[in-house]
């Protein structure tokens, strides 16, 4: 699955696209490492280095980084989800791929290690400047530069006639430059400094037809429309929640949020205004009330987009159900083990967030006496799972073969045996207000 290399563009006509980030954790303990199983398309399609993105992680997270270019592994250190990473990768772009002027990712990086600079140059609009970061990656760069050779590096965006003017300064001698990681030789020097500031300004000669400035000029009302919309991230973070709740507001007065289309805009924009994991908390002031068994269902794609392998976005769904709870106290206090089983059963919340969320109870989103008592009626889920949770543990130590299961599939239907009833026994007969029927809540 592909996606626009600008994720702050949501035009699903964007010609600039990347494939998704795609990672795999391997070994345990402290051997732990996340392999970026498709770097190497990746970093094609930005037209840089694989190993430029991956060091970028490494800086971004405090981690070791590994290249195994033969086999094309590049590597983490620690255990990391693609998600996190794909937004790690938008920070990569916005710094050391997309044109500061246009925002087009039709860019290349030119590594002078005699003056110890890096240019940035852009095929669409034409500009060329030095490349204003301090961030770490920066000195790898410069140690590193960028191979001349596209089968390495991938097929640059914009490597035009760079490649001819190296082979005419360099022979064909680029084949010591298929190792991205040695340091240019005095003469490659010469040919990235000649492209910076000498007599050779063929590289950055324009086309003037008609069709290409007419190209151009669109690229470039888009861009400022870009750069326009960016100035959102200036704003505080109340107010970019704002211009979400206002966005979720209008599709849902219009009957849209059903749209797969415009659930993915809705998530693409809280993921531009960086403030996806809180998003949840609007989207239950808008959609759910009184009727958020039903309502949950029907919106379950859309909770799905935001929270799926998300721990964060789903704290912040519990703190939105409990003031939903608190709101409509009378009619919701008494079906909370039911709500919660639904919101487990549609996966929308995890185990791991359920337990984290019962083992605290907080006054961050309703008075403490509030959440307590929703903590109180939750108990009889919180017990079954946690039995559920033992039952299957249990059965998979005294099982000699590895399978794969499902732990909802082997529960029984949810009801909270007695006090004194072991979790293995047959239930004792129904007995008026001992037991409670999640299931018929």
């Amino acid at each position: 699955m592909s996606v626009n290399v600008n994720r702050s563009v949501s035009d699903v006509f964007y010609r600039y696209k990347m494939p998704r980030i795609i990672a795999k954790v391997e070994g345990k303990g402290n051997g732990i490492k996340t392999v970026i199983v498709n770097m190497v398309d990746v970093a094609k399609a930005l037209g840089r280095p694989p190993t430029y993105p991956t060091k970028y992680f490494g800086c971004e997270l405090g981690a070791q980084t590994q290249f195994e270019k033969k086999n094309e592994r590049f590597i983490v250190n620690g255990s990391h989800d693609a998600a996190k990473l794909q937004d790690l990768l938008d920070g990569f772009i916005r710094k050391f791929v997309l044109c500061p002027e246009c925002e087009n990712p039709e860019t290349e990086l030119l590594v002078s290690t005699k003056k110890n600079t890096i240019s940035q140059g852009c095929k669409a609009c034409g500009h060329h400047g030095i490349l204003e970061s301090n961030h770490k990656l920066t000195t790898y760069i410069l140690k590193n530069p960028p191979t001349m050779n596209p089968t390495v590096q991938g097929s640059s965006l914009t490597e035009g006639k760079r490649s001819k003017r190296s082979k005419k300064v360099n022979g064909d001698a680029n084949g010591d430059q298929n190792d991205p990681d040695n340091t240019l030789d005095n003469s490659a020097d010469k040919t990235i400094d000649n492209g910076v500031g000498s007599d050779d300004e063929t590289e950055w000669a324009v086309d003037v037809s008609e069709e290409a400035v007419r190209a151009r000029m669109q690229d470039l009302t888009d861009g400022a429309k870009n750069m326009t919309i960016n100035d959102d991230l200036e704003k505080s973070e109340k107010e970019r929640m704002d211009i979400l709740y206002n966005q979720v507001k209008s599709k849902r007065d219009s009957g849209q949020l059903e749209n797969a289309q415009v659930q993915k805009e809705l998530l693409n924009e809280a993921e531009r205004l960086e403030i996806k994991a809180k998003a949840p908390l609007v989207l239950v002031e808008l959609l759910l009330d009184q009727n958020i068994l039903a309502q949950i269902k029907k919106y379950r794609l859309l909770f799905l987009r935001f929270t799926v392998n998300d721990g964060k976005a789903q704290k912040y769904l519990m703190g939105g159900l409990e003031q939903v709870v608190a709101l409509n106290r009378d009619s919701l206090m008494a079906k909370v083990p039911g709500l919660l089983k639904v919101l487990y059963d549609l996966d929308i919340l995890g185990e791991a967030c359920i337990h984290e969320w019962a083992e605290k109870v907080s006054k961050k989103y309703v008075p403490k006496e509030v959440s307590q008592e929703i903590h109180d009626q939750a108990g009889p889920f919180i017990k079954w799972l946690k039995e559920a949770d033992e039952e299957s543990e249990s059965e998979e130590e005294e099982s000699d073969v590895e399978i794969e299961y499902n732990d909802r599939a082997q529960v029984s239907p949810l009801k909270a045996a007695a006090k004194t009833a072991p979790a293995k026994k047959p239930e004792p007969e129904d007995e008026p207000g001992e037991e409670v029927d999640i299931d018929a809540i």
